[in-house]
Parts: structure tokens; C-alpha cells; sequence
């Protein structure tokens, strides 16, 4: 294979690059993925939208656990549709990017308010739908129904990268307009589940970001970066920019069995899901106490104490968020939170029971808490 330098540049012959893809992936690919379907079995586009939606920025073996918690709960996507979108939540809760969680639910209405609760079959179709990228559509036209469609995920502009010595990062639009082109190019006429199958399980188990297993991959002696050692330069790295900083102070409200949480604005920064009121930027001792006892008293509440915990640093994909949680200590005197949007939570329920005895519930997560939350309440568990 000639490096890919543009127009008139030498591709490989498109039929020799998906024929070893292919051959690889039928003795040397992942399957019995549980959202992989039987060559005789019918076709549930459902199951694959949701396993690439959670395969989006996830390993597979973070996702198979949420995958079939997320399936027992809403087999159909009628059943999806028709859920509280915080059920949902509670059920991504984990996974983070809660955004695909609330695209997913928007998704499932929309199919069954406007496409009689079916997937079209058309990639381009589907590609019009709330939360579905093309790429993605396009993996759940070839899987779920057959159709002859190019993927072009994060795994899949690697090994194209690698392979051709494409360079420049692979996120701008230049660059990923070459990788489309080349995407479509090289799809084969026949046996493209097979294929895109290859492609993700190249990128994901060989073709990895670091400590690539070049002389493993069907395509190892053609690879530009494998034949001029640039495997750590390509694909290029994203270029490097200054990651703002942000401050808050969370008020966990605790009366001993409970914490008081309240639910997030729908979108946003934990859009949709259960936690601590916060008081943005940094507080002062004084700013801390004089929030904590108005809150307290507007939830039927006697403030005792307040008491600064080890503060936790939480990295977003565009802005690092150091959190100084305050445990604020109460008296309860009535059962509900005062208030619609907040509830008091069991602290079993926030994940930070005891997995045996003690309180008599498990670790699991039944509270839709963002993942760094958890881990605050966690440490602060009484």
C-alpha cells in the first residue's frame, strides 16, 4: 500500500485491503459480543444503536456490565421511549457523557412518534436522528440491517492513518474529509458487517494507541507507520491547548442515614442527574456556613456542624473542575425535602454502602449520580 498524499495518489487495490480485514476478523476478531447477532438470528437494530452509543469513548469491557443492566430494564425501544428520563440516568449512571444517555431517550421518542417505533434503513436516515453522528449511523445500517455503509469511529482514523501515514490531526475537517474519502473507497461490495466488524476490532485489539501489535495485523506489511517506525506519531496527536480551571464548593447535607441532593438543570454539566447544591467558585469559611444553614433551614433542617473533606480534582473534555466538598451536618425534622427537585437520598442508595451486612445493600449504584459525585459521597459516608 502507497502512502495516501492527496488526489492521484497510488490506494491499494480496495478489494485486497477489505479481504484481509475480512479473513483477519473471521479467525483473529472479537465475537460473542453480547450485542453480536447469530448469522440466522433477525436483526435488532435497537441493541446495536445502544451498544455503539455506549462504545462511544468506552472500552468494551466497561460497557458489557451497562449493557445488559440497560437492556433488562428496557428491552424494546418502546420501553425506552416510554421511561422517565431520569430512570434512564439511573441506569447510565457511571458510564459518564451523560449527554448520550439524554440523546438516547430524546432518540427512542422521536422513532416512535415519527418512524412507528422502527429504525430507518438508510444510513443517511439515521444519521438525522438525535444524538447519531455518521459514523454511527452508518454501523447501525450495516449491522442492523445490511447495508453497504463506511464507518469512520476513533479505532477506525487510527488504523487509516497508520496505515496510509496520513498526517495531521484527525479531527479537523480536512483531514477527516480525507479519511471519509478513503473510508468510502476502500468498502468493499460484499460482506461489509464482516468488514466494519474488522475495522473496530483492528483499531480496538491491534492497531491500539500505544504498544500496537503490528506484526499480528493483516495489514502490518503494507503499513506506512509500521515501515517508517512513526507508530507513536500517527495518528497526529491533538495539538496541545491550556485547560481552563474551574472551582466549586459542594454542601453535602447529612443527617446521618441521608444526603440531600438536588436534581441538575436537564442540560449542562451533569445535566439531569442527582447531586450536591453547590456554591460556585471558591468559599470562605463564612460563604460556606452562612449557604449551608439557609439551605438548611429551607429544608426543615437544624444546621450542627460544618466540616471542610479532602477536596477532588475532575477532569471534563474541556475544563478541569477542582471540587472542595463541605460535609454540613443536620437535624432532620421532616421525612421529604422541602422543595420539588430535591430529594434525600439513603447514603446505601449513592453507592457508599457496605457491599455486605452494615446496611444491607450492595455498592451498586442506584442513585443517578455523576461518577465523581459517587466517589465524594463515598469517601464522606457515615
Amino acid at each position: 500500500m502507497a502512502e495516501m498524499s492527496g488526489a492521484g495518489s497510488d490506494l491499494p487495490a480496495p478489494r485486497d485491503f477489505a479481504r484481509r480485514v475480512i479473513d483477519w476478523q473471521g479467525e483473529y476478531g472479537r465475537h460473542g459480543l453480547p450485542w453480536q447477532q447469530a448469522v440466522d438470528a433477525p436483526r435488532d437494530p435497537y441493541r446495536v444503536w445502544l451498544s455503539e452509543i455506549m462504545l462511544q469513548q468506552t472500552q468494551v469491557a466497561t460497557v458489557i456490565p451497562y449493557y445488559h443492566r440497560f437492556l433488562a430494564r428496557f428491552p424494546t425501544l418502546a420501553a425506552l421511549a416510554a421511561a422517565p428520563l431520569g430512570d434512564v440516568l439511573e441506569h447510565w449512571a457511571g458510564l459518564g457523557y451523560y449527554a448520550r444517555a439524554r440523546n438516547l431517550h430524546r432518540c427512542a421518542q422521536t422513532l416512535v412518534a415519527d418512524y412507528g417505533g422502527a429504525f430507518p434503513r438508510e444510513a443517511a436516515r439515521i444519521a438525522e436522528l438525535p444524538g447519531i453522528g455518521r459514523s454511527t449511523a452508518a454501523a447501525i445500517a450495516a449491522f442492523g440491517f445490511g447495508e453497504r455503509a463506511a464507518i469512520l469511529d476513533g479505532n477506525v482514523k487510527r488504523v487509516f492513518a497508520r496505515c496510509f501515514g496520513i498526517e495531521g490531526f484527525t479531527g479537523t475537517p480536512a483531514v477527516e474529509k480525507r479519511l471519509w474519502a478513503l473510508a468510502e473507497a476502500l468498502l468493499p461490495a460484499t460482506r461489509v458487517e464482516a468488514y466494519t466488524q474488522g475495522l473496530m476490532d483492528l483499531g480496538a485489539t491491534i492497531c491500539t494507541r500505544g504498544a500496537p501489535r503490528c506484526g499480528d495485523c493483516p495489514l502490518g506489511a503494507d503499513c506506512v507507520a509500521r515501515r517508517d517506525y512513526r507508530q507513536d506519531q500517527l495518528p497526529t496527536p491533538r495539538p496541545k491547548k491550556t485547560v481552563p480551571e474551574r472551582q466549586t464548593t459542594l454542601l453535602i447535607l447529612d443527617d446521618g442515614n441521608s444526603v440531600l441532593l438536588e436534581r441538575r438543570p436537564p442540560s449542562g454539566i451533569w445535566g439531569g442527574l442527582l447531586a450536591p447544591p453547590e456554591c460556585a467558585g471558591e468559599a470562605s469559611a463564612d460563604e460556606v456556613a452562612s449557604a449551608a444553614e439557609s439551605l438548611a433551614r429551607r429544608h426543615g433542617c437544624r444546621l450542627l456542624a460544618v466540616e471542610a473533606l479532602p477536596p477532588l480534582t475532575h477532569n471534563f473534555t474541556h475544563f478541569r473542575l477542582h471540587i472542595a466538598p463541605q460535609r454540613c451536618r443536620v437535624e432532620r425534622n421532616g421525612t421529604q425535602a422541602a422543595e420539588a427537585g430535591w430529594e434525600w437520598v439513603n447514603w446505601s442508595d449513592a453507592g457508599a454502602g457496605d457491599s455486605a451486612g452494615g446496611r444491607g445493600r450492595s455498592t451498586v449504584a442506584t442513585a443517578a449520580l455523576p461518577a465523581p459525585v459517587r466517589l465524594l459521597l463515598k469517601a464522606a459516608a457515615p
